[in-house]
């Protein structure tokens, strides 16, 4: 089954998940961060298996927690770039897209 686009909304909650997750992870408070990036990653997942897999990859290489949390970050990174690039630009205009995420995800996009 297609997945449908990202709303505005959707759009939004995870921006705003991942900024959240992001300044736990700046306070070193790793699980609290690790939690909400795995919210981020499931607002209007691409892959509902996802998580499964990147948990039990966790599990089986024995991360340290900072690197659990990069993990996680990476992931829900992935997911936020791949949200915005479903946005139509009437959309973005209706959202406030943070410029520096923006930035970062053209970077991305132009090494690949």
């Amino acid at each position: 089954m297609a997945k449908n686009p990202a709303t505005v909304e959707e759009f939004r909650e995870a921006q705003e998940k991942f900024k959240n997750g992001f300044q736990f992870h700046e306070e070193k408070k790793y699980q609290e961060a690790i939690e909400i990036f795995k919210q981020t990653a499931s607002i209007c997942p691409f892959d509902t298996g996802q998580l499964d897999k990147l948990k039990q990859r966790v599990a089986k290489e024995g991360f340290k927690l900072v690197q659990e949390s990069i993990l996680y970050m990476g992931c829900a990174a992935t997911h936020l770039s791949k949200l915005v690039e479903e946005l139509d630009e009437g959309q973005k205009n209706q959202v406030p897209v943070d410029h520096e995420l923006l930035k970062v995800f053209k970077e991305w996009n132009n090494a690949s």
